[in-house]
């Protein structure tokens, strides 16, 4: 255990947060799987933690979007929020800071490099916000936030990344073209728990342009928005 503290406090100094109680840290990076190999382990798993941290996470932001954008109506800072907070963004943002470096997890769990572990990695990013929260209270945790999330807003509106990209380009493609776009895969890559697929989005017979991701769902978000740029409707 107390190679993992002092381990655990080099990310502590990293992200520039001096813990009273660093243990709080350390169960923010316990993966329930981590349990079921360690039984004398003498921390729990960091499900609380994340559930703590997704609360202050969505009002840190929210409380940010608000106070930015005062004639942007509900709807946009819903979405504008949306695209901050995913499961994508925050575990780039985990990844960004060396997280996976630091996850306690079982020896099947630490093998997956996948989808799986983004979404590990997103729920650890949520626990860290948590295990701040409690240890050093809303100000340094919103601190953290706005460190890690918030430099990516202009980015986002500026871009106009919030925008649903598939009903977009649904519009523009019927408003210039009177035509309803599908979205056909173009190929699978990679082993059942990591795969990439490729999924084009077609205009009748024009493929107007093609787009991957981890699911198929992001796959044509990307598409869509691959398709916007090329036929310059953005």
């Amino acid at each position: 255990m107390d190679e993992i503290r002092e381990k655990t406090a080099k990310f502590a100094e990293a992200i520039g947060v001096k813990f009273e109680n660093l243990d709080n840290l350390v169960q923010a990076f316990t993966h329930r799987s981590y349990l079921n190999e360690h039984k004398d382990f003498p921390l729990d798993h960091n499900e609380r933690f994340e559930f703590l941290g997704d609360a202050v996470l969505e009002l840190a932001v929210s409380k940010y979007l608000f106070e930015t954008y005062p004639n942007r109506p509900e709807g946009e800072l819903t979405a504008i929020r949306a695209s901050l907070v995913n499961t994508v963004s925050i575990a780039d943002a985990a990844s960004k800071l060396g997280a996976n470096d630091y996850l306690l997890l079982s020896k099947g769990e630490s093998k997956d490099t996948g989808r799986a572990r983004q979404y590990i990695l997103a729920n650890t990013f949520e626990s860290i916000i948590g295990a701040i929260y409690l240890d050093q209270g809303y100000d340094v945790a919103a601190d953290f936030v706005a460190r890690n999330i918030l430099v990516k807003t202009d980015e986002i509106v500026a871009k106009k990344l919030w925008i649903d990209a598939k009903s977009y380009f649904q519009e523009q493609a019927q408003d210039h073209t009177g035509i309803t776009p599908e979205y056909q895969t173009i190929k699978e890559e990679g082993p059942d728990h990591a795969k990439i697929f490729t999924v084009g989005v077609f205009l009748k017979d024009d493929k107007v342009a093609e787009g991957s991701g981890p699911s198929k769902q992001e796959a044509e978000t990307a598409a869509a928005r691959a398709g916007l740029e090329s036929r310059g409707w953005q």
